[in-house]
């Protein structure tokens, strides 16, 4: 089977600023939303096995982070910001209702747009989400990560980061966070989402995931290997989202959102029963 079609084209915001969109493949429409400090491929690695399991995949950069421009000015990088660049690229794209597909911030992202505009929300698939609804607890971490790239580039930020998972996934993680360091075209824009992303919030706490409507799959990982990403918080996720199913790796093996293809497996599977 030949790779689906790719096409590519910039989404234009306010005073000429624009998004970075990719979007692949025919059928039902999912929009993947990535991470802070990530990029549009980081949340399927790479994968078209749902391009190939008959969806139209719509990918973007998040204002300030790879191909995309800083945010206008005097608009920032908070949740309410991206929700309205989620929406956006659905609009430019003629998607009506989307499944959105969201990683860690992504993830915080597509429940804020469940909850604000239901009507545009076919599905939910949550991987390692870790936003409480609340500002971090931890502010003074993600300003170090932020001045760590802003005056070291990658190695700065990645001295910052440190190690925080066992041994044996030390230098996996190490050339993860490189690689998708030297992805961004603009750093000092990505510093700035470092110091606004934790202090916003997507909603109003984990109570209010009990208003999401649509059908929701949520990607856990083990602590000892994500430990940025708790288990506890997905089980939180799953347990006040109507309905919502709960996937996680068997203990031992690398979390499924570092696993492009067998996570978009179940994404696709998920998304074939739910409709």
């Amino acid at each position: 089977m030949p790779p689906p079609t790719e096409q590519t084209a910039p989404v234009v915001l306010r005073r000429g600023r624009a998004l970075a969109v990719e979007r692949a493949g025919e059928g039902p429409p999912v929009l993947l939303l990535h991470g802070l400090t990530a990029t549009r491929r980081y949340v399927l690695h790479g994968s078209r096995t749902l391009e190939r399991a008959g969806h139209d995949v719509i990918a973007y950069d998040a204002r300030g982070h790879g191909d995309s421009d800083p945010a206008p000015d005097g608009e920032g990088y908070g949740y309410a910001a991206l929700v309205a660049d989620a929406i956006a690229v659905l609009d430019a794209a003629g998607v009506e209702r989307a499944a959105l597909a969201g990683h860690s911030m992504g993830a915080a992202t597509a429940a804020a747009l469940a909850l604000s505009h239901p009507d545009r929300v076919a599905a939910l698939v949550l991987v390692t989400p870790a936003h409480r609804g609340r500002p971090s607890a931890d502010l003074e971490r993600w300003d170090r990560l932020a001045d760590g790239l802003e005056h070291g580039g990658p190695e700065g930020f990645l001295a910052a980061y440190g190690t925080v998972v066992p041994q044996r996934w030390a230098g996996t993680e190490r050339t993860m966070i490189l690689q998708r360091m030297a992805r961004h075209r603009h750093p000092a824009a990505v510093a700035a989402a470092l110091r606004e992303v934790p202090r916003s919030t997507a909603f109003d706490g984990l109570g209010a995931l009990a208003a999401v409507q649509a059908p929701t799959l949520v990607v856990g990982s083990r602590d000892e290997i994500d430990p940025g990403h708790p288990f506890e918080v997905a089980c939180q996720y799953a347990e006040r989202i109507p309905g919502a199913r709960l996937l996680v790796e068997p203990e031992g093996e690398a979390p499924l959102a570092w696993r492009g293809g067998r996570l978009s497996q179940a994404i696709a599977g998920y998304l074939g029963e739910v409709g």
